[in-house]
């Protein structure tokens, strides 16, 4: 686990080894970590990491419903004013500041560009393949074809996280999406097909 995921300090984390794994270290040295690791302890970041997880088990339950009511909120607001989205994954067994979903016949990188312009933090997969040009695998297992996966964006809301910023992102996505779709010649054969001509 990385402690920044839980509002602790960037550069510390923690490895459960369930009693009887062995590990192969990625530096040699280290007799005091018992050969696993080489390298002096970040003693400030290990304190931080664990009174993160302190404050995190003891807030979580508020946390969660605090986030919960704000992906609520997005998601409906998304679903009614923006046409031919989908959500990616189960509506309730998810974490609760996750929202990934599709959005037709434009580009999520188009997407997050546009975003980012007006002050808008997404992303269109997970931070581990952010640099890769390719759809997400996740996506891909489940059963999102690689064309909407390549329209999808992930919102990741935190505790931090506010109705307003939720009201702005509902003000500034329709626009943008609109804009792209019009620009999009899969929007427009689409238009053409269900107006029957």
């Amino acid at each position: 686990m990385s402690a920044h995921q839980f509002y602790g300090p960037k550069g510390a984390a923690a490895l459960f080894l369930r009693k009887g794994i062995r590990i192969t270290p990625l530096f040699d040295g280290g007799i005091h970590e018992r050969g696993r690791r080489a390298g002096t302890e970040n003693v400030a970041g290990i304190v931080g990491l664990g009174k993160a997880a302190e404050l995190a088990k003891s807030e979580m339950n508020d946390w969660a419903e605090h986030i919960l009511s704000l992906r609520h909120k997005l998601w409906q607001g998304i679903n009614e004013r923006i046409e031919h989205v989908c959500l990616n994954g189960h509506p309730d067994l998810r974490l609760p500041g996750n929202l990934n979903f599709g959005i037709k016949f434009v580009e999520g990188e188009s997407i997050l560009i546009l975003l980012d312009m007006n002050g808008i933090t997404a992303s269109s997969g997970s931070a581990c393949t952010s640099q890769a040009l390719k759809s997400s695998h996740v996506l891909k297992a489940m059963g999102v074809s690689p064309v909407d996966a390549h329209g999808s964006i992930l919102f990741s809301l935190g505790r931090e996280n506010t109705e307003a910023e939720i009201d702005y992102v509902l003000e500034k996505l329709p626009p943008i999406v609109k804009r792209l779709r019009e620009m999009s010649p899969l929007y427009g054969s689409e238009c053409r097909s269900s107006e029957g001509g």
